[in-house]
């Protein structure tokens, strides 16, 4: 699939190149239809080829619009560049978590450690469930669902993350991710979000996510102190 690249707005004179690697789109590991009839194919490639896409460019964009700011010494726009760094940026990095949960031989359920650290935080796999899924339809606008790796604790949680970067605790790691912003859902679902949310487990990639956790737990611990 195409990855699309930065266009430098024209009045920058600094390119990504100048003092970045920049961000590009990932290509999925499955077809666009490969989800049905759980996500469409329609919705799958408005989600990742428009929606994605336009996260990946607007990083690459706050990021150069910075980079213009301290060549000019010019720091009069700080707060809404921040805002477009952290919104965009956290766009990407969940979309990208999101396209790798799924998969089109998904569901059941996770088995090994992730299995038994999910039963010691949450007292059962239909517990865990059952706060997720109240988690992700709880959200008031648009958001995320998700579970995560806590390291202070070595915990797994269950968070709501507003819009793309927002109400999280610092320094946890996500390990599966639900999107509940509209044009993840509505052209299947139109409003009935619990119906999309069930049609999720269907599809949950947990040999992804048992990764995730098994890199959190080696890697995430020291990072954050007390």
């Amino acid at each position: 699939m195409h990855n699309p690249r930065v266009t430098k707005p024209d009045n920058l004179s600094t390119t990504l190149e100048d003092f970045v690697t920049e961000y590009v789109l990932p290509e999925l590991s499955y077809d666009y239809a490969a989800l049905e009839p759980h996500i469409s194919a329609r919705i799958m490639e408005l989600h990742h080829s428009k929606h994605h896409a336009a996260y990946v460019t607007g990083a690459n964009n706050a990021l150069a619009q910075l980079a213009e700011a301290r060549e000019k010494g010019d720091f009069a726009n700080i707060n809404r560049l921040s805002k477009d760094l952290a919104f965009h940026t956290g766009g990407h990095v969940n979309h990208s978590v999101f396209w790798n949960n799924l998969s089109p031989d998904g569901g059941d359920k996770p088995e090994g450690e992730l299995a038994a650290a999910i039963d010691d935080a949450f007292g059962s796999f239909d517990a865990f469930r059952a706060q997720f899924t109240a988690a992700a339809l709880g959200l008031q606008g648009s958001g995320w669902g998700f579970l995560a790796y806590e390291p202070i604790g070595g915990n797994l949680v269950i968070e709501q993350l507003y819009d793309q970067q927002g109400n999280v605790a610092l320094g946890t790691t996500p390990l599966l991710m639900l999107d509940m912003w509209e044009h993840a859902f509505y052209l299947d679902y139109v409003n009935v979000k619990a119906d999309y949310v069930k049609a999720f487990w269907n599809i949950v990639n947990w040999a992804d996510v048992a990764k995730r956790f098994d890199g959190a737990r080696k890697n995430a611990t020291g990072l954050i102190t007390l």
